[in-house]
Order: structure tokens, then C-alpha cells, then sequence
């Protein structure tokens, strides 16, 4: 069997090249043969190789092989673990700051804004996308050359000590909490248990020497988890610093900041939530000793394309997509920034927030409540929210179960347990313009019936794709 330390020379000679993906290949990469529970690596680590990877490390257990057997295959107990061990012992060779990052929202904005200021001094190596689970932070750390100056590595967690298991891995000098909210509630079982588990990255730091925590000292809840922990704080935020938010509009929807020297930074975001994000990749660059003047211009040029706080003309509508994700936190903030914009005619198309477990009917009444209560028409998408619409009884608005017709003929009937689509007569003025079962249902409504002259807010968990809209509108 292999040791770590020959495979780190085999990782050195191919140009510190992983894969794990066989369509991937270009040529001179070690490919790792992972399994999911859809796929198997080991099929794929052949094909790997006549594509060019200099080799496939695959299962101990791997039978087929090239006759004659082939020295490029490497057989371990565990691709997936060999994966992560390499990861750690190429992190180990490299003295130089990692920056850990998580947090319910905004992750991955702020890492983005992060590297975009520290590549104006550093040369960065940052997450790809989103790539922050127990796989893709070993592919992220794999990437560090040499050369490499600073990591921004993005942590992501849906269970207690997925934070935990990826520290040990990554082993972050310094670290960030965006900031903690209701997520993954079926994980975690409570807002108590996500608290805990994106605390484990403060513990972490704490036990290091010299480690330094950036914090949003105008979050309670952040501050307080902190004040566990023996490491130094390097602090942050709108009253911390003094900085104010500068009105939006449909017109001129992105957020400006107005800092107490009366400069004026314009970014390409939209959202008033997004003003934290900022302000912390402002502060790690100072920390770090990018001049003030460069760290603005870096924000001020990130245009975001990811589905996050991204603004889109279409036609004669404004699109704020913001549809990557959703969980209660994040889509109260949206819902803030729209309601906040007084001018024009305003829109939510909204699809379930996933992984509630039990607070999910409450979670969608409070979103559905919010709305009828706003200046906003909304559609929503998903059976969370039909349960949510059925549950609030909104004035004027009436639900009948969808009938279905046997395929033998016969009286029609609903089956007593099935998922019963729902049909709305709605009144012409209500806010609430119709629910789809699936985001391609809206689309298809929306090509026949379309929005016009609006700003328009998409949002919903990444498993409900409302990305799907964006088509039509």
C-alpha cells in the first residue's frame, strides 16, 4: 500500500494536479475514484487514464485492470480518505495564512470579495463556486501552489462536526462567521444546534497560537459565541465603523456604502445584507495590508454571476436572482431589500426553503404572511409553500383539490395520502398571483401570462431550481 508521502511525491511531479471527475481530465492528474450513492469512481478510473491522468488511485478491492496490470492504478482502502489525508499533508507543507470562512449566508459572496481584495497584493488561492464539503475543501486546498501567498477556504455544514472534520483538514490561521441563522434545521435540529456547530470553527482557532478571529462586532450572536474563545479579534461592522447603507431604488437598485470620511464605495450588489460582506473582506485586506484605495476598487469591480445578489435587465424588468439557495435568513433578507424599494411595481417568485424538518410549515406561513402584508405580488412554488397557502386562508383566495380521473374509468376521486396539486381562483387585485407544484409550471405560466415593467426578486433553495424562470422572464 501506498504511504501518503510517496503519493505527495506523485502529486509534486504531476504539478499538484487532482481530479475526480473523469470528464475533467486534460492531462497529468492523479484522479481520485470517489463513490457516491449514485456513482462509482473505480468504473471510470480506466477511462481516466486513456484520457491522459498519470494516475488513478482506485479501491483496494478494484478488479479490473489493463493486462498487463498497470502501475499507474493505485490501490487504497479508501480513494475518499486518501483524498482528504493528501489534502492535509500538502496543507502542512505550506507556512502560510489560511483563511477559514463560514456561516449560514453569504459565504460565498464574501469569500469572493475576500480574494478579490487580497489578489490586489497576494497571489490567492480561493474556493472554486461552492465547493465546500468534505470533498470539495480537499480539492481547494489541492490547488495551492508554491507560490501560493494566502487560502480563503469556504466551509459549508449541514450536520454537528461537519465544521470540525474540515479544520482538521484545512488547519485555518485566521477565520470568519459570516453570520448564523436557521439552516439545515433537519441536520442540525434547532437554531441552537447551527450556533454550536459553526462554533466549532471559533474553537478551532481558539486553540491555536496566533490565530485571529474577523468578527462582525454588530452581531450579538457572533460576539457572544467569540467571547468563548482565547484568540485575537480583529473587528468589524456598520456601527463598529460607523458606516451607513445609501438608499436604493428599482432605478438604482445596488448598495453603496458611505464611510465616515465621507468616501463613497459603489458595488455591483444588491441587498442592504450584503453590507456586512464588505465590510469583512475590507477588513481582512487591512489586516493583511491592502491599501484602502486598491481594497475599493476590487469591490467595486466584482460583479457577481453565481445566483447570488445578482441584478439582471430582462426586457423591460429588473431580476434580482438570488435563486443558488434559501433557508429562513436568508430569504428574510431579500424580502427586506424589495420591500425597501419605494418606487415601481415589485414582484417575489419564490420557491420552498429545503431541510426545515419540523419548523418548516412555520418557516413558509411566516414568508407567506410577510408577503400579504406587503406591496408585493408574489407566485410561490413548491409543496412546502401550497401547505403554507392552505394553512394562512388568505382573504379572497380559495383553494379547491385538483380531482383526478382513474385510467380504468370510473368515478373521479382523490386518493386518500397522495400530494394533491391545488388550484386558486384569485381575485384580480390580490397580491398572491398562483402556486406551481415545479418552477417549469411557473415558467410556462409566465410565458403566457407575462410580468412587465417590474422588479423582480427569484429566490428559493438550489433543489427547487427557480433558475428555471429566468428562461421566460
Amino acid at each position: 500500500m501506498i504511504s501518503i508521502t510517496e503519493l505527495y511525491s506523485l502529486y509534486r511531479n504531476c504539478s499538484y494536479k487532482v481530479a475526480t471527475d473523469s470528464r475533467t481530465i486534460s492531462g497529468g492528474e492523479i484522479f481520485f475514484a470517489l463513490k457516491g450513492e449514485n456513482f462509482d469512481g473505480n468504473a471510470y478510473a480506466v477511462s481516466a487514464l486513456l484520457k491522459g491522468a498519470a494516475y488513478a488511485v482506485v479501491n483496494d478491492d478494484y478488479s479490473f485492470c489493463p493486462d498487463p496490470p498497470s502501475e499507474r492504478l493505485i490501490k487504497v482502502h479508501s480513494p475518499f480518505e486518501t483524498l482528504q489525508e493528501l489534502a492535509e499533508y500538502h496543507r502542512l507543507q505550506l507556512d502560510i495564512p489560511v483563511i477559514g470562512l463560514t456561516g449560514t449566508n453569504g459565504k460565498t459572496t464574501t469569500k469572493e470579495l475576500i480574494a478579490a481584495v487580497l489578489r490586489t497584493k497576494f497571489e490567492v488561492c480561493a474556493t472554486e463556486r461552492n465547493l465546500n464539503n468534505d470533498i470539495g475543501v480537499p480539492l481547494s486546498l489541492l490547488k495551492m501552489k508554491p507560490s501560493t501567498q494566502i487560502a480563503v477556504i469556504e466551509m459549508g455544514a449541514s450536520h454537528p462536526g461537519d465544521i470540525n472534520k474540515l479544520v482538521q483538514i484545512s488547519r485555518p490561521t485566521h477565520g470568519l462567521i459570516t453570520n448564523v441563522g436557521k439552516a439545515h434545521l433537519q441536520g442540525f435540529a434547532s437554531f441552537e444546534g447551527v450556533k454550536s456547530a459553526k462554533a466549532e470553527l471559533y474553537h478551532w482557532l481558539g486553540e491555536q497560537e496566533g490565530a485571529v478571529l474577523f468578527l462582525n462586532q454588530d452581531d450579538s450572536v457572533l460576539v457572544e459565541m467569540a467571547r468563548k474563545e482565547p484568540c485575537h479579534v480583529f473587528g468589524y461592522g456598520l456601527d463598529y465603523q460607523g458606516v451607513s447603507i445609501l438608499p436604493s431604488s428599482a432605478s438604482d437598485p445596488f448598495m453603496s456604502l458611505l464611510f465616515p470620511s465621507g468616501v463613497t464605495l459603489r458595488t455591483h450588489l444588491v441587498g442592504a445584507y450584503n453590507a456586512s460582506n464588505v465590510l469583512a473582506a475590507l477588513a481582512i485586506g487591512e489586516y493583511f495590508g491592502v491599501s484602502r484605495e486598491s481594497a475599493f476598487t476590487a469591490v467595486e469591480k466584482y460583479v457577481p454571476s453565481n445566483q447570488r445578489s445578482q441584478m439582471q435587465q430582462s426586457g423591460s424588468n429588473t431580476l434580482i436572482i438570488d435563486a443558488y439557495n434559501a433557508n429562513p435568513s436568508s430569504m428574510a433578507v431579500a424580502l427586506d431589500n424589495l420591500f425597501a424599494m419605494k418606487d415601481g411595481s415589485k414582484y417575489a417568485l419564490l420557491g420552498d426553503m429545503r431541510e426545515l424538518g419540523e419548523d418548516s410549515l412555520a418557516e413558509h406561513i411566516a414568508v407567506v404572511k410577510r408577503l400579504a402584508a406587503s406591496d408585493v405580488r408574489f407566485y410561490l412554488v413548491g409543496e412546502e409553500f401550497r401547505k403554507a397557502l392552505i394553512a394562512c386562508n388568505l382573504p379572497g383566495v380559495k383553494f379547491e383539490p385538483a380531482i383526478k380521473q382513474p385510467k380504468n374509468g370510473g368515478e373521479t376521486h382523490i386518493e386518500a395520502g397522495s400530494i394533491i396539486p391545488v388550484n386558486a381562483s384569485i381575485p384580480p387585485d390580490s397580491l398572491f398571483r398562483g402556486w406551481f407544484p415545479v418552477s417549469g409550471d411557473l415558467s410556462l405560466h409566465l410565458g403566457v401570462q407575462p410580468i412587465e415593467k417590474s422588479l423582480i426578486l427569484l429566490k428559493g433553495s438550489r433543489s427547487i431550481e427557480m433558475e428555471r424562470v429566468l428562461g421566460t422572464l
